[in-house]
């Protein structure tokens, strides 16, 4: 089982270097940001792989994982504030309407939950 849980927070990792990568190349790619469909697939892998990685650390015994509700709750608050932000910028930016504020809330946001996962012990 360590194996299948190892594979999720591989994907999750993905996700979270998806939208943070797409976020600064969008960013820095210089012309006006914009939300990219690499960002709005990412945002949904944290979701679903985030919540895998909660249902496997609470129900597996062999895991040993002792998830912080919290941190949890935390974590997936931000994490459906990045994927809504990410997925109104997209729909607009598929209409022709460029929302730069969206895109900066949706990469600021996936950062804000990379601090909360790595600085929250």
């Amino acid at each position: 089982m360590d194996i299948v849980y190892d594979v999720f927070v591989i994907a999750h990792l993905l996700g979270m270097a998806a939208i943070v990568g797409g976020y600064a190349s969008v960013y820095f790619g210089g012309g006006e940001p914009r939300v990219s469909e690499v960002m709005v697939w990412g945002a949904r892998a944290q979701i679903v792989t985030g919540l895998i990685l909660v249902g496997l650390a609470e129900s597996v015994d062999s895991l040993g994982k002792d998830p912080d509700h919290a941190k949890i709750a935390v974590k997936l608050v931000v994490g459906l504030a990045v994927a809504a932000t990410a997925e109104i910028g997209r729909g607009k930016a598929k209409r022709g309407e460029l929302v730069p504020a969206l895109t900066h809330a949706a990469g600021g946001l996936a950062i804000l939950n990379v601090l909360v996962a790595a600085g929250w012990n």
